[in-house]
């Protein structure tokens, strides 16, 4: 049977609040695992612009270094990047030694940097699909009326191409946002993080991941929605016409 005296017990927990034992921080649970979410979407999505760009360069100094970048980060597992940087780093006089320190010995930094290189490798290879499957017309219009190279990679590819990888990047969110589970294993308090402190305090395995996979399929549908609503705002201009 399920204890739902324990789950409402121990709910308040993945909000941040005191569950009877002591909490990190009021941004324990669902806060921490947003928060890290969100900067690694933010600053993943500002440096997979520029390195999508490399990646279609037709320059190959430029390009292969961008691919090795994204052949590198998508062909390991996230959890083998984040245990690389948290704790293999450490093991370099060099890397103690240097100003770089102060943050790597931080598992929140440690965490947001190995998920924001993780998914700007997947959303630069997801843009730069996307520049190359621009219509010719397109690049026919913006060349008629003047523009230079750099002009309309600015003002048509790459709003054009953001908006038609909406539906690809949606599922890389979906899946990053899965995927901060294993920032509990460096530390961390985020969802998955409080359900086994949970779990080690009451030796109770269902109820607290019972509710940690209730909060993330909660977010799941909520970017879903979000990301249907976008859809249907910026890619209605390619919904097949009505007769």
């Amino acid at each position: 049977m399920i204890d739902l005296h324990l789950i409402a017990d121990k709910l308040p927990a993945f909000f941040g609040a005191s569950d009877g034992q002591p909490v990190m921080s009021t941004s324990d649970g669902l806060l921490m695992t947003l928060q890290l979410l969100a900067l690694a979407l933010l600053f993943g999505l500002a440096l997979s612009i520029p390195l999508a760009l490399g990646r279609v360069s037709k320059n190959r100094l430029v390009a292969g270094p961008v691919w090795l970048f994204t052949y590198v980060f998508r062909g390991t597992p996230l959890l083998v990047q984040l245990f690389i940087i948290y704790y293999g780093l450490s093991q370099f006089d060099a890397v103690r030694a240097s100003w770089a320190w102060q943050y790597l010995q931080q598992a929140y930094f440690c965490a947001v940097l190995a998920f924001t290189l993780n998914t700007a490798a997947y959303t630069t290879e997801i843009i730069a699909g996307q520049i190359r499957a621009t219509h010719w017309g397109e690049i026919e219009a913006a060349r008629a009326m003047g523009m230079n190279k750099w002009l309309m990679m600015r003002r048509i590819v790459i709003p054009s191409a953001l908006r038609r990888a909406l539906p690809a990047y949606s599922n890389e969110v979906i899946m990053m946002m899965q995927s901060t589970a294993v920032a509990g294993l460096v530390t961390l308090a985020d969802i998955t993080g409080v359900a086994r402190r949970i779990y080690s305090d009451t030796y109770m395995a269902f109820e607290p991941f019972l509710i940690a996979g209730a909060l993330y399929l909660a977010l799941t549908f909520l970017f879903v929605a979000l990301f249907r609503s976008a859809e249907k705002r910026w890619l209605s201009y390619l919904a097949p016409r009505k007769s």
